[in-house]
C-alpha cells in the first residue's frame, strides 16, 4: 500500500488549516516571502521546470514551460486560477478550496511573481459562491497582514488578488472561454492561435493554471525540485489527487503518488467494489474519458500516470476515476454522457452543436428500445464526424465514451436494439 503524508490535503491532518494563524504556524507564506525577497522571477520558473510539475487540470502540460511562453515585451501580465471545477466525477479542487485555501492562494501568488503579474484572478464556477465569499475574506486577511498589496516585504513587487464567479457553464472550464467570461462576454472558446500566453486576458499575456497545480507550488519552492521529483514517476513526478467514484465502497479524494495503480486505488483505498462484483470498465478522467475495458485483470495494475494510461488507450486527465462494474449498462452510460455534453455545448461551432444533438437523439432512441441495428453504427459515424473538427476540446471529449463504448461494449447496445431491454443497474 502506498502511503505518503498529505501535501495538498494537509487540512486532513492539521486542524483549522483554513485559518491564517494556523497556516502561518505550519510554514505558510515562507515560500512566497522567499521568492519575492531572494529569487529572480526566472529562477522561480527554472525551479518549477526542474520539478517536472505538470498541469493537474487535465492536459498535463509542464507548468514551468507554460510560464516561460509569456513574452517579456508585452505588459501587463496576468495570472488566472481556473477553479471552474465542472467535470462530472471531479471534486478535488473543491476540497482544496474549502480545506486548504491559503496554500492555493500562496501558489497563485508565487505564480504571479514568477511571471511578474501584479493582478491575479481566481475564476470559480457559479455554484461556488459560498467558497468565493470565504476566499474574499481570506484575501482581505492577507492584505491586512501585509502579504498582498504594494511593495511587498520592502521590495518593488506589488500584487492584488480578485475572485470572479462564473454562471454555471461547463464550457467556461476551457481556458479561452473562461477568459471571455472573465471579461464579461459570452463564455465561448476563442479561435487559437493566438494562445493565452501571448493574447490572453484583456489581450495581454496570461498564465492559466488549475487549483491543484497551483497548490503544489509553495512546497516545491520551500523544499526544492529534487524533493518533489523523488515522488511519482520520472516523467510524471509528484503527487496527484484522485477523485474516486462510481462502483466503489469508499468514494472520495485520495492523494497518492503518480504511478499508483488502479488496483491499489480501487481495492486498497476505495475498499473494493460493492457486492464483490467485477470491474468491467474505468473512466479515468470523468465524463471526458475514453473508457478502459477491463478485459484482463492485469489492466488494473496499470500505473496511473500520464504515459501509462495513454498507452492503454485513454487519458489520465484530471484523474477523476469512475469505476464501472458488471452491473452497469454501457448503452445507458453513453446516453447519460452525451446528454451532458449536448446540454453543455456552447453552440459556437457546428460539429459540436449539431453532433452532440444527434448523438443524444440516437443514444436515447437506443436505450428506449426504438432503434434499429443500423442506429448503433450511425451513432458511431456521427461521433467520428465530430472528432478532430471542433473549436475546443468539449466536442472532442463528447465522443470519447461513444466511440470506446460501442467498440468495446457493443453487446450492451445490441441488447436494447433486439428489444429485450436492460436489466442492468441504471438501465
Amino acid at each position: 500500500m502506498t502511503t505518503t503524508p498529505h501535501l495538498l490535503l494537509r487540512h486532513r491532518e492539521i486542524a483549522n488549516l483554513d485559518q491564517l494563524e494556523v497556516y502561518l504556524q505550519h510554514g505558510g507564506f515562507e515560500a512566497f516571502k522567499k521568492v519575492v525577497t531572494q529569487m529572480q522571477p526566472a529562477q522561480v520558473i527554472d525551479e518549477v521546470k526542474a520539478s517536472g510539475l505538470r498541469g493537474r487540470g487535465g492536459a498535463g502540460f509542464p507548468t514551468g514551460i507554460k510560464w516561460s511562453f509569456l513574452p517579456n515585451n508585452l505588459w501587463p501580465h496576468y495570472v488566472v486560477c481556473n477553479a471552474d471545477e465542472s467535470e462530472p466525477g471531479t471534486f478535488k479542487d473543491r476540497e482544496i478550496l474549502e480545506g486548504n485555501p491559503f496554500q492555493l492562494l500562496e501558489g497563485v501568488m508565487i505564480a504571479s511573481y514568477a511571471v511578474q503579474a501584479n493582478l491575479a484572478y481566481i475564476y470559480l464556477r457559479g455554484e461556488f459562491w459560498q467558497i468565493a465569499h470565504r476566499l474574499d475574506e481570506k484575501i482581505a486577511e492577507l492584505e491586512k497582514a501585509g502579504f498582498l498589496g504594494e511593495n511587498l516585504f520592502g521590495t518593488p513587487y506589488s500584487l492584488q488578488l480578485r475572485t470572479h464567479l462564473g454562471a454555471g457553464a461547463y464550457i467556461c472550464g476551457e481556458e479561452t472561454a473562461l477568459l471571455e467570461s472573465l471579461e464579461g462576454k459570452l463564455g465561448q472558446p476563442r479561435l487559437r492561435p493566438p494562445f493565452p500566453a501571448v493574447v490572453g486576458l484583456y489581450g495581454k499575456p496570461t498564465v492559466i493554471n488549475n487549483v491543484e497545480t497551483l497548490t503544489n507550488l509553495p512546497l516545491i519552492l520551500e523544499k526544492g525540485a529534487a524533493w518533489y521529483k523523488s515522488m511519482g514517476t520520472e516523467r510524471s513526478p509528484g503527487v496527484k489527487i484522485f477523485s474516486l467514484s462510481g462502483c466503489v465502497n469508499r468514494p472520495g479524494n485520495y492523494e497518492l503518488p503518480l504511478g499508483t495503480t488502479f488496483r491499489e486505488l480501487i481495492y486498497t483505498h476505495g475498499g473494493g467494489v460493492p457486492e464483490g462484483r467485477q470491474v468491467r470498465g474505468i473512466m479515468p478522467a470523468g465524463a471526458s474519458s475514453a473508457i478502459i475495458s477491463i478485459t484482463e485483470d492485469r489492466l488494473l495494475d496499470t500505473p496511473m500516470d500520464y504515459e501509462s494510461v495513454a498507452a492503454i488507450g485513454s487519458q489520465l486527465g484530471s484523474a477523476s476515476v469512475i469505476v464501472l462494474d458488471d452491473s452497469v449498462d454501457f448503452a445507458w452510460l453513453v446516453s447519460k454522457t452525451v446528454n451532458f455534453f449536448k446540454h453543455e455545448s456552447c453552440g459556437k461551432c457546428t460539429p459540436c452543436r449539431e453532433g452532440t444533438f444527434w448523438m443524444n437523439r440516437l443514444a436515447q432512441r437506443i436505450i428506449n428500445g426504438r432503434a434499429t441495428p443500423e442506429d448503433i453504427s450511425l451513432l458511431e459515424t456521427v461521433a467520428n464526424q465530430i472528432a478532430g473538427k471542433c473549436l475546443c476540446a468539449l466536442g472532442e471529449f463528447s465522443v470519447m465514451a461513444v466511440t470506446t463504448g460501442i467498440r468495446q461494449f457493443r453487446s450492451d447496445f445490441e441488447h436494447h436494439v433486439n428489444g429485450s431491454g436492460s436489466t442492468a443497474t441504471g438501465g
